[in-house]
């Protein structure tokens, strides 16, 4: 084998920490403006009332008057999720002839990062 040899570059090249200029906080955006920035981005919020498995033939004969048992029982707390994730939970009440969710137990930060993961 021939060796080679490129001009004008050394035949070991040593490499040499990178230099960046100093950083200040002079241009930095207050912590609660980057929050107000993400406060109107909307959200998907979803009260889980309970589930059921059922076969194809089952849900083809529901019509209307059909009870359908989910698997939590009466008075049980309701799931709030949002994008999915448990946030809370809650009991059902009727507020102005409408359907709404008093919030029980509202799962700590730590436990909704800890999903995040």
């Amino acid at each position: 084998m021939a060796d080679i040899e490129m001009k004008g570059s050394p035949k070991s090249a040593s490499p040499s920490p990178a230099s960046f200029p100093p950083v200040d906080n002079e241009g930095a955006v207050p912590v609660q403006k980057n929050l107000d920035f993400i406060l109107d981005i909307p959200m998907q919020v979803t009260v889980q009332v309970g589930s059921t498995k059922m076969a194809i033939r089952e849900l083809l004969q529901l019509g209307q008057g059909s009870v359908v048992e989910l698997e939590k029982l009466a008075g049980e707390a309701m799931e709030v999720l949002v994008n999915n994730k448990l946030v809370a939970r809650g009991e059902v009440v009727v507020v102005n002839e409408k359907y709404g969710i008093r919030l029980t137990d509202v799962i700590s930060t730590v436990e909704r990062v800890q999903q995040l993961g």
